[in-house]
């Protein structure tokens, strides 16, 4: 293996985990009015299942933007010029979310709170899509130019295809949400769960598997059939599970379904980075080898740039992986909505009238 492959790879690990992980945060975001509709202790024994990890989870997308900027620059630039606008309201829908977050629980006040709660969803719902919009794009490529360039507008990443990914990884990491909020709590927000995760049971199965599908018959190899054959074996053992009422095979099913689909659309994309619909030659590769006769541009670094790179995540990434998995094993109990103390937050205030002014 070479080391723009080795990158790749890692790069591909980075995303695989980004999903995994902040995956079940979006779905915890989406579902959160939902399970705790009408009771602000189950609202909040939803947000407490991932209180303690949702921000290191997103460590994963920063690693991994960082690790393409740094070893495949041509990608980094391409990429994140031509989808400028999509990439930013991810970027502020997960701000959003984040400050919703941290502040929701500082004023103790119902219109503070239902705001907060607002932007939670809107933080959830608009990256779950937008993601599997962009990489959808990744895989069957853009109009990108001889000067590295993507032309068109945003309007030209709404193909079926990439509605179809939008579809997928909502529905899919809404799922993901519901099993991972029936596997950390207990009582009544437990069984609220659960009956979400059987009703999102019959349309992630069609939407997700009829992605993976196009994936696959479109820009798949032969070796990624194994993919798309973990994934659907993920789906499966994920709806009997829930349908059983084993909260921890249920999880274990939809990691599975969510790491093998994102390894598909890797795998689906290698040797490019960015395909070009324009002509196959401007299309970026890990190494600017040659596909199908065409010659391709190189989008990766330096060979000693990736050298460096490569002996800091060897001894880095093993301590950062340790780090968080010993984050989730201290926060592995369940929680219910009875264990949730009274708000302490301060109460609201309005602000307090102008001063008439001092007349002689």
């Amino acid at each position: 293996m070479s080391l723009p492959e080795f990158w790749f790879l890692l790069i591909g690990v980075l995303f695989t985990g980004y999903f995994l992980l902040e995956g079940f945060d979006f779905g915890v975001g989406m579902l959160m009015p939902v399970i705790g509709r009408g009771d602000e202790n189950r609202k909040r024994a939803v947000l407490n299942t991932i209180g303690p990890v949702w921000d290191g989870n997103e460590v994963w997308l920063i690693v991994g933007g960082g690790a393409m900027f740094a070893a495949f620059p041509e990608w980094y630039a391409s990429l994140f010029s031509g989808f400028y606008l999509a990439l930013l309201l991810i970027l502020v829908a997960l701000i959003v979310r984040a400050v919703a977050i941290e502040y929701r629980g500082k004023i103790n006040d119902p219109r503070w709170r239902s705001w907060c709660d607002a932007a939670i969803v809107f933080g959830s719902y608009v990256p779950a899509i937008a993601w599997g919009l962009a990489f959808a794009n990744i895989v069957h490529g853009v109009k990108l130019n001889a000067h590295k360039r993507i032309e068109g507008n945003l309007f030209d990443l709404f193909g079926p295809y990439a509605l179809l990914g939008a579809a997928a990884t909502g529905l899919l990491f809404a799922l993901h949400g519901a099993v991972f909020i029936g596997l950390k709590t207990g009582g009544e927000v437990r069984a609220r769960a659960d009956r979400i995760a059987r009703t999102l049971l019959v349309p992630v199965v069609v939407v997700v598997g009829a992605f993976g599908l196009w994936t696959q018959l479109a820009y798949g190899k032969g070796w990624t059939w194994i993919l798309l054959g973990l994934a659907v074996f993920g789906l499966v053992l994920a709806g009997a599970a829930v349908l059983r009422g084993r909260d921890g095979w249920a999880f274990t099913g939809t990691a599975l379904t969510v790491v093998a689909a994102v390894a598909l659309l890797f795998g689906a994309l290698f040797p490019h980075v960015l395909p070009s619909t324009i002509d196959a030659a401007y299309g970026l590769t890990v190494d600017g080898r040659a596909i199908d006769g065409h010659a391709t541009v190189s989008a990766s670094s330096t060979h000693y740039t990736l050298v460096v790179m490569s002996w800091v995540a060897v001894v880095l990434t093993p301590v950062v992986v340790l780090y968080q998995g010993w984050t989730y094993w201290v926060f592995r109990k369940r929680i219910t909505a009875e264990q949730i103390p009274a708000p302490t937050g301060l109460p609201f205030r309005a602000a307090a009238p102008a001063a008439e002014p001092v007349r002689d």
